[in-house]
């Protein structure tokens, strides 16, 4: 009987040592998954990280919960991509009444020009994915200094990552005959993939899902495919693989798969990470382009 006393008295003081090192820990809110991912490899165990847009979201056409108010308002730091993406966290903010510090991850990256707007995709280039995870560290450092040496160590070696990744993406586009750097995704999420590694995106969809394409866009899209002999059409996950599909039984070019764009899977799926995310889409473009 007393030994039993004795491990639930153990039981009940170490969910109690635990629940207030959780109540400790600094919380970030990331806007969608892949924010939501850098935050965590920066943040490591000092940091609680709740995303708002989850794994296979479209973070372009999100309509926030009631619940999304009270994780922003709980939050001591708001993690957004900017460039015009979370056109509808402004009003989330606002209504939430948060005075958390909200961190633009893509201050100092140039944006590439969309129509009269900008590109928001910047992750899609390793090295802009580096400027994010600077971007989120400092901010980290500034909102809690008492952890800053956990937050440097955990971006240096983050960053050593995604440098070792970028050599990855630029071995794999070698491999690739510059006449094959061609493909059809459903939107243009892949313009800074193409700006830095020298394959071409074409899309029926502008940067944003919440465009539609028209039959003139989707017939020209047809003719150039044509044209040019693309060799390869893929979908993405978070968008109706049906519009790719009749592009590809009109054309006889075949799926070359699923890319990732906009967010993150899951732990089950192919791209729980981003590292993850960036490896399976040029595995995918290299399977696909190769001869």
């Amino acid at each position: 009987m007393r030994r039993h006393q004795f491990w639930l008295i153990c039981v009940m003081l170490a969910a109690s040592a635990s629940s207030a090192w959780a109540q400790d820990r600094f919380k970030v809110v990331a806007s969608f998954s892949i924010l939501g991912d850098f935050v965590k490899n920066v943040g490591g165990d000092r940091v609680e990280v709740t995303t708002l847009v989850g794994p296979n979201g479209d973070v372009h056409v999100y309509t926030p919960a009631p619940a999304d108010a009270s994780k922003v308002a709980d939050a001591g730091l708001v993690v957004i991509n900017g460039l015009g993406l979370e056109g509808w966290l402004p009003r989330l903010v606002q209504s939430s009444g948060s005075k958390a510090t909200i961190v633009t991850a893509t201050d100092g990256i140039v944006a590439l020009k969309s129509g009269s707007g900008a590109d928001p995709h910047a992750w899609q280039s390793v090295a802009d994915a580096k400027i994010y995870v600077t971007n989120i560290r400092d901010a980290l450092v500034t909102a809690d200094p008492a952890d800053a040496g956990v937050f440097r160590a955990n971006a240096d070696s983050y960053l050593a990552k995604l440098d070792g990744l970028d050599r990855e993406v630029r071995e794999a586009m070698a491999h690739i005959p510059p006449a094959h750097r061609k493909v059809i995704s459903i939107h243009a999420a892949f313009g800074y993939f193409a700006a830095a590694y020298g394959i071409e995106f074409i899309a029926p969809l502008g940067v944003s899902t919440d465009s539609e394409a028209s039959a003139r866009d989707i017939a020209g899209i047809i003719r150039r495919i044509k044209v040019a002999r693309i060799p390869a059409v893929f979908t993405e996950n978070i968008s109706d693989p049906r519009l790719i599909q009749r592009i590809s039984a009109e054309t006889g070019v075949a799926i070359g798969g699923t890319l990732y764009s906009d967010s993150l899977t899951d732990e089950k799926g192919d791209a729980p990470t981003y590292i993850d995310m960036v490896r399976h889409n040029i595995k995918a473009l290299t399977n696909a382009l190769s001869p």
